[in-house]
């Protein structure tokens, strides 16, 4: 296929993609589900464990691609827009990421992250030692130990922006129980990805790579904080035009900036994701930070953002869950995740002096995964750590605990008010 073909393809996509996501996301409305969980849903819709399983020949021409082969023909284009969409989307909620706020409640937030980590870690690296001496969940060249490591690391991620974009949804912004579950997130999504450095390190067998990434994640943290922030907050006029509103040349020099944040923290073997997620929160609030929101995030939620689920639905291949070990496998995953992160975080928020209410909603929020395990195990799939088994399990684990924050939290927690 040449490339003219394919960028034509790509268009046709692109309009299937959107489609599918708006009937999922129209259906799933009426159960509570914000448009994001929708997209989500979508994007294993259209790959092999559905479209595929209906209509194989369709779907094959629609979206060619071979794993083994690793014939990937439209996704050339896909996973780079999939990675645009997925930085900016982060980026925007950098932007609405409110510092401020947290650090009121810093001292709750890390004990929710802390119990939310080491539990589920314990958990899930358990699993993993057990799945690796099993067999036939893991390539040959992956140790028990990267096993373990891995899984473990799958299993404490919190879906930071899923849980932003829930947190909005349910108006919980401002809140207690919301600010200490944002604040709480964002800490496990950090020490997650530093622990995948870790794993990729070994992979590797090149530690001075975990280091790298992990010192230089930590060295861009302190730039953006201390030295980024204050000097675009100095010169906050180079983003307004004469009427004090976000001019073009200001959204432009905040997307230069974002894609920077994006460049690095990816180039250091980070995700792109948390470079452009420091820049955001380093952007001046008021005009500036409304404006560019206002500019970008209609079309990055609407048309960019979803091309990433479609591109981690055509990794997930649901039905080579064929054998009832399988299912056992899935199953012993979904129940460490849910049990180690909701029990662990509801107890450390109720033993640092939160109510009882607010501890279970900060629990049940907690237990989202979301977006930030789709990108963890696509990266896991990509280098070869695990197999396309393992990668269906944790793909299914992702979305039934992303699926049940929002009916549970409705269930179980009214609307908490502002404190």
């Amino acid at each position: 296929m040449k490339n003219l073909d394919l960028a034509i393809q790509f268009f046709l996509q692109i309009a299937v993609i959107l489609g599918v996501c708006r009937v999922v996301g129209l259906v799933a409305k009426r159960f509570g589900q914000p448009q994001v969980v929708a997209e989500m849903i979508a994007g294993v819709l259209l790959g092999p464990s559905l479209f595929g399983l209906l209509a194989p020949e369709l779907q094959k021409s629609l979206f060619p691609w071979d794993p083994k082969q690793q014939v990937r023909d439209t996704s050339a284009y896909l996973f780079p827009a999939s990675q645009l969409g997925l930085a900016l989307y982060m980026f925007i909620v950098g932007l609405e990421f409110r510092v401020d706020i947290v650090r009121k409640h810093i001292k709750s937030s890390i004990a929710v992250s802390v119990a939310g980590m080491l539990v589920p870690f314990i958990l899930g690296g358990g699993l993993g030692y057990l799945l690796h001496a099993r067999g036939g969940l893991f390539p040959e060249q992956t140790s028990a130990t990267e096993a373990a490591l891995f899984v473990g690391a799958s299993m404490c991620i919190t879906a930071f922006p899923m849980l932003a974009r829930i947190i909005h949804f349910k108006g919980l912004n401002g809140t207690l129980m919301g600010t200490v579950a944002i604040g709480a997130g964002a800490i496990d999504d950090a020490v997650a990805w530093c622990l995948l450095a870790l794993v990729l390190a070994s992979f590797d067998s090149d530690m001075t790579q975990a280091i790298q990434s992990i010192g230089g994640g930590i060295c861009f943290v302190v730039f953006v904080t201390m030295v980024l922030r204050p000097i675009l907050l100095r010169f906050r006029n180079v983003f307004l035009d004469t009427e004090s509103k976000l001019s073009e040349s200001g959204l432009v020099i905040a997307l230069m900036l974002m894609s920077l944040g994006a460049w690095f923290t990816d180039s250091i073997h980070l995700h792109a994701v948390f470079g452009a997620f420091l820049v955001g929160t380093a952007i001046p609030r008021g005009s500036i930070h409304s404006g560019v929101v206002d500019r970008i995030q209609p079309l990055t939620v609407a048309l960019l953002l979803p091309l990433f689920f479609t591109y981690s639905g055509l990794n997930t291949r649901i039905g080579l869950l064929n054998q009832w070990w399988l299912l056992g496998v899935c199953a012993a995953i979904l129940v460490a995740a849910i049990l180690g992160k909701w029990a662990a975080c509801t107890a450390a928020a109720k033993l640092s002096g939160l109510s009882m209410r607010d501890a279970m909603g900060i629990g049940v929020l907690m237990n989202a995964r979301g977006l930030m395990e789709l990108i963890i195990i696509n990266k896991g799939l990509e280098r070869g750590i695990i197999s396309q088994e393992l990668f269906a399990c944790l793909v299914i684990m992702a979305i039934v605990t992303t699926l049940m924050a929002s009916p549970l939290f409705d269930r179980m927690i009214a609307t908490s008010k502002p404190q």
